[in-house]
């Protein structure tokens, strides 16, 4: 027997002891590599993400995590595509805010089927702050500034985002309306060709992820103004958070893992427990923050209402500045 096998089995005996409900998974499980599937592109900080806890999982669970990246529709076809598998726990996918919480909103009875019925949630993994970015097309020195240029342009004065419903679309929404200001937003198919025209003077800010804008920002192309978590990053200390400026103000990137509903609880019960331990060693955590992400531990019934507060936190903001899909 393989040693990782061996460990796997042993961990999982000690386990049902502790725990007689995961005495149910299956005997041999898992008997087949893991399929990790994510709603995005390679190279992006979702993909980076998922392939850190796949490495981890893969030691944990003594199966290969093969990630398959399964972008369109806004997330939809991923979301989909884990739905509709054999809910035996192999199939996993990577949630964030967009394809989970924001599209049953932003697609309405377009959306084919509903995550909170088609999903059942197994663990939060990680989170991570988004930067408020200008370029030369603004003076403004600090985030009073910047609401107050688009204050006096009476909706005139654009913004940047990668997509309709992307999560800096909706941060930067969020920042608009809690400010009690308007702006015009200018979708770009991805972070990068939006922070290009910011950095030109195009587009006056954008709202992306710290790894998305950090070499310009150290470059002198982009002025980072404000941090879109409730307090400031290690890697930026004198960016201030936008709830220094916007009391209350919170909006920042999460990542989760669903599995099918109907999986069998044990099984979840199994990789949740994969997934948390995976979340504490040091090569995780590493490779989390060269993402510009932090663990987010969180188990599946947390994790369940915590989507649920998002669905309903996000509905009301996509609703007021209009957001619709591609």
């Amino acid at each position: 027997m393989h040693p990782s096998r061996r460990a796997f089995l042993l961990s999982l005996l000690a386990t049902a002891i502790a725990d007689p409900a995961l005495a149910q998974i299956p005997a041999g499980w898992p008997d087949r590599p893991f399929r990790l599937v994510l709603p995005y592109t390679p190279g992006g900080g979702t993909d980076a993400v998922a392939r850190a806890l796949g490495a981890r999982l893969n030691a944990a669970l003594g199966q290969p995590v093969v990630v398959e990246n399964r972008p369109g529709a806004g997330g939809n076809l991923a979301t989909e595509l884990v739905a509709g598998a054999r809910p035996d726990g192999t199939t996993l996918l990577m949630g964030n805010q967009g394809p989970i919480s924001v599209n049953p909103t932003l697609f309405g009875r377009n959306l084919k089927i509903d995550p909170g019925t088609a999903l059942d949630p197994v663990a939060m993994v990680a989170e991570t702050p988004l930067v408020l970015v200008v370029g030369p097309g603004t003076k403004a020195p600090a985030l009073a500034a910047l609401v107050e240029e688009y204050r006096a342009a009476k909706g005139a004065m654009t913004y940047a985002s990668p997509g309709n419903g992307a999560a800096g679309h909706l941060a930067m929404a969020l920042l608009l309306q809690e400010a009690g200001v308007e702006g015009t937003h200018v979708p770009f198919r991805g972070a990068a060709p939006g922070l290009t025209d910011v950095a030109a003077g195009h587009i006056p800010a954008m709202i992306s992820t710290l790894p998305s804008v950090a070499g310009l920002v150290a470059g002198g192309n982009l002025r980072a103004l404000a941090v879109t978590g409730d307090r400031r990053v290690p890697s930026l200390p004198e960016v201030p958070a936008v709830a220094e400026t916007l009391p209350g103000y919170r909006a920042t990137a999460w990542y989760g893992i669903l599995v099918p509903h109907g999986t069998p609880e044990a099984i979840r019960a199994r990789l949740e427990e994969a997934i948390l331990a995976s979340l504490g060693t040091p090569d995780l955590v590493s490779s989390l923050a060269r993402e510009g992400a932090v663990p987010y531990p969180m188990k599946g019934e947390e994790f369940g209402r915590f989507i649920a507060a998002e669905r309903a936190r996000w509905a009301p903001v996509v609703q007021k500045a209009g957001i619709t899909a591609d």
